[in-house]
């Protein structure tokens, strides 16, 4: 995923400089303000959803079945991980430093970033649940890509 996100942004970045610095500033900003708008929407900490309830439910029950099958849960976390980070924010904002950066320090940054969140998920995960807020979590994101924002307008 990454590897076809930094190949995107090196295709966007045959568009003229200010196109695609103006783009990821717009890209930065929105992603911003919308993460900052879910997080204003979210309920307080403590409140678990139905579908986070789901969610943990389904991984204990997939957890307990795995003990033969280890080949199959790497290819179904494959085929989820993929389809969910088809499109997302950081795949946006991957193809969007791939147009204005070096590639190489890209990629490596992207995976290195993307080794650690998951490695926090699967780790931290259960533990963390209970103690970070996702609004706290979202509000950061959204933070962080305002920052982005001035520092690609900033950086030009």
């Amino acid at each position: 995923m990454t590897v076809l996100s930094v190949l995107m942004g090196q295709a966007v970045a045959l568009l003229p400089k200010h196109v695609t610095r103006i783009a990821s500033i717009v890209l930065f900003l929105g992603f911003g303000l919308k993460l900052l708008y879910d997080a204003k929407q979210m309920r307080p900490q403590g409140v678990a959803c139905d579908a986070e309830q789901e969610a943990f439910e389904d991984v204990e029950n997939a957890a307990a079945g795995l003990g033969r099958r280890p080949g199959r849960i790497v290819l179904k976390t494959f085929v989820m991980t993929f389809l969910g980070e088809w499109g997302d924010r950081t795949q946006f904002a991957t193809i969007t430093l791939a147009a204005a950066q070096d590639p190489w320090g890209v990629t490596a940054g992207a995976i290195v970033g993307h080794g650690v969140c998951a490695a926090i998920a699967v780790y931290c995960g259960k533990l963390v649940a209970g103690r970070l807020s996702e609004r706290l979590v979202t509000a950061c994101g959204g933070l962080l890509f305002l920052v982005f924002a001035g520092v690609t307008a900033l950086g030009h």
